[in-house]
Order: C-alpha cells, then sequence, then structure tokens
C-alpha cells in the first residue's frame, strides 16, 4: 500500500453563498450538477456553462442533505430537520413527502434496483422505501442507537449502509431482511458508501481516517490514511477502477485503488470543508465545500 500526494487541475466554481453550506452533490442529464445548500434550504443547478440556479424549498431550515437521481427523471433528497424525504423535478419544481413519525432525521438516500428510493433514518434505527407517487415502508434495524448514515444500491441487488454509531455496515433485502457486519476496528464510524467497479462496497471511516473495502461476503479490509485525522466523509465510486472521497478535517480529496494505494489531492482554498463527492460522466470529481463553491478536478 502506497501513499502518494500528487498535483492536479482543481477547480472552484462559485454555487451559492458561503453560509448556504454545498452538502450533497450528484451529476445531472446533459453534463448538470444537483447540489443540496443544508443551511439555506435550497437546492442548486449548476449548467455546464457553469450558470448556477437556486430552487428555495417550503422551509428554509429542512436541512436538506444527501440527493440522488431518482428512477423517475427527478431528484429526490433528504430533508433531514423537518424529516420529510424531498423531490425536484429537472425544471426546479418540488415537493416532498412527510415520514410518519417525527424526529427520524433522514439522512442518505439511494435509488433501488426496485424503482423505488431508499434512505436511512439516523434517530429510529430504520431504513425506508419510498415509492415514485410517496408511498413509505420502514423497516426496523437490529441496532439501538447506530445511527444507519449512508445508503447506496448494492451489486448483489440488496442495499448497503453504513451504521455510524455501531461500527458497522448493514444490508437490507428489498423485502427487507437485515444483516449487520462489525467492524474491525473501534470508533471507525463509518459515514460515506458507494458500491465499487470490483463488484465490493467501499466506505469511509471518519472516526479513524480509514476507507474499507466490504465484500458481499463479509470480507472486510480498511486502509488507513496518511492522516488519521482527516476525516473522511463521502466516496464515490470511479468507473475506471477504485473510488473518490473527501477528506473534511484534511481539505483534500482522494483516490483509492482496490488494492489500497492512495492519491491525495489539496484544495485550493484553506478550510473548504468537501463534504459530498460523485463522479460525472465524463469522469470529472466534483466536491460539494461548505464555502459555497462546488469544485471540478480533472482526471
Amino acid at each position: 500500500m502506497t501513499h502518494h500526494a500528487r498535483a492536479r487541475t482543481v477547480l472552484e466554481h462559485p454555487l451559492a453563498a458561503r453560509d448556504a453550506g454545498p452538502y450533497g452533490v450528484t451529476g445531472g442529464e446533459g453534463g448538470s450538477l444537483w447540489a443540496t445548500l443544508v443551511h439555506h434550504g435550497q437546492i442548486a443547478r449548476m449548467a455546464p456553462d457553469g450558470a448556477a440556479t437556486l430552487y428555495p424549498l417550503d422551509s428554509a431550515t429542512c436541512g436538506p442533505s444527501l440527493i440522488t437521481p431518482g428512477p423517475d427523471g427527478a431528484f429526490w433528497f433528504t430533508r433531514t430537520q423537518d424529516d420529510r424525504i424531498g423531490r425536484i423535478t429537472a425544471d426546479g419544481e418540488a415537493g416532498s413527502f412527510a415520514l410518519p413519525a417525527p424526529g427520524a432525521r433522514p439522512f442518505g438516500i439511494t435509488a433501488g434496483p426496485d424503482g423505488a428510493l431508499w434512505f436511512t433514518e439516523m434517530n429510529t434505527d430504520r431504513v425506508g422505501r419510498v415509492t415514485t407517487d410517496g408511498e413509505i415502508t420502514e423497516f426496523p434495524l437490529p441496532t439501538r442507537g447506530g445511527l444507519p448514515s449512508v445508503i447506496t444500491a448494492g451489486p448483489d441487488g440488496a442495499l448497503w449502509f453504513t451504521l455510524n454509531q455501531a461500527d458497522a455496515v448493514g444490508r437490507i433485502t428489498v423485502d427487507g431482511m437485515v444483516t449487520v457486519h462489525a467492524l474491525p476496528t473501534g470508533g471507525a464510524a463509518p459515514v460515506g458508501i458507494t458500491a465499487g467497479a470490483d463488484g465490493a462496497l467501499w466506505f469511509v471511516e471518519i472516526g479513524a481516517g480509514q476507507v474499507g473495502r466490504l465484500t458481499v461476503d463479509g470480507d472486510v479490509r480498511e486502509f488507513p490514511l496518511p492522516r488519521r485525522d482527516a476525516r473522511p466523509h463521502a466516496i464515490a465510486a470511479d468507473p475506471a477502477g477504485g473510488c473518490w472521497f473527501t477528506e473534511w478535517g484534511a481539505n483534500r480529496i482522494g483516490h483509492v485503488t482496490a488494492e489500497g494505494d492512495i492519491d491525495l489531492v489539496d484544495l485550493p482554498t484553506p478550510d473548504s470543508e468537501p463534504h459530498g463527492i460523485a463522479v460525472t460522466a465524463d469522469g470529472a470529481v466534483w466536491a460539494a465545500l461548505e464555502n459555497g463553491n462546488l469544485v471540478r478536478l480533472a482526471t
């Protein structure tokens, strides 16, 4: 396993005010980008030419967090502060669906293999499912205070999610059967998770400063980062192999290969606090920065 610090072309693109808090980011049709503005209760769209459009939601304090393309051509996102699942069309028309119980604090969201959206509820130890017409089903997890966080569709037809306070990764089938895989490192506090091009699940441990790899049959490997206080937060699969991730505490973007070799790229603005990350169809890597910008890393 090797570590490298490499110079790459990194460009910041203004998106919103510094205190807006760009958080989740995902690619859209035609080279557009969509991001959540967690502090302002808005969804932002950046066109391929860099022009930004901000769409206010019906609550400025709803806390839009993670966002994903849906099977219906719209974008779906969690509203962590008011316990709703949001939906916005490509032309900016927004709506939302309330969760059955208050205080759930939905966070992660992904399109499932069954044509529905799947999400986590951080405060209730549940994973939820919402159809494109708003029908919600919730599945209880065996944890107590496990803080289910990010969720992704796995290569095996199931959904995989991190359990931040349980130091574990969970798996749930589309009919609600749950398996929990404990991580070797105590205090790992996993957050981001993605399905890699190698058929495994990759995740980042914000507490332990590591990147992890989990096979669908439960084999775990962990790769320590050069700075164990780097606070890796989000991770996205690289179609060419490996994964890209953000280091919130070290102001960097990193890449890990399937063998665990790590490249690190410093961001140009100090204390920009990178959160969400996405790899777009053209191979570019984008991250949402707390300083109000999106950053593009040309690969």
